[in-house]
């Protein structure tokens, strides 16, 4: 396993992965990421290896509660980890603040990503349908 460590990125950060992730058809903008976290409390954390951005993952309050909204590992840093990793150190950073619930969407086309909020103690807690099964949005809760 690769070493990495995990610190506080900012929006630009982000921006050196998210192409390299194969599961994002519609790539955000530096200014749309910024622009969703101006003016909330919020984290962006980044997984680093050889200061070379791996994983990242982005949260902020929404509804008076922290959502989890965007996160991602490179193809080849996966399944070690990394993912578990960022979600830990978010999930204490959202404790400490004084957050009693975390909530996330997912795709119904991303069974990992769902399988793994599963694993976390996320439940469904609503779905959205789309207007095809893969698309639906699946909308998971976790007390924290």
């Amino acid at each position: 396993m690769i070493p990495y460590r995990i610190e506080e990125g900012r929006p630009q950060d982000v921006m050196s992965i998210l192409s390299q992730i194969p599961e994002f058809d519609l790539l955000p903008d530096v200014h749309a990421i910024a622009s969703r976290l101006e003016q909330v409390p919020h984290l962006i954390l980044l997984a680093l290896s050889d200061h070379q951005v791996i994983g990242f993952k982005i949260g902020y309050e929404r509804d008076q509660h922290f959502y989890s909204w965007l996160g991602g590992i490179h193809p080849d840093h996966r399944r070690k980890g990394i993912a578990e990793t960022l979600a830990d150190t978010q999930e204490a950073w959202a404790r400490e603040r004084g957050y009693t619930r975390i909530w996330m969407k997912t795709r119904n086309r991303f069974p990992p990503m769902l399988m793994m909020a599963l694993n976390r103690g996320f439940r469904i807690i609503r779905i959205d349908p789309r207007e095809t099964i893969p698309e639906h949005r699946i909308i998971l809760e976790k007390s924290l």
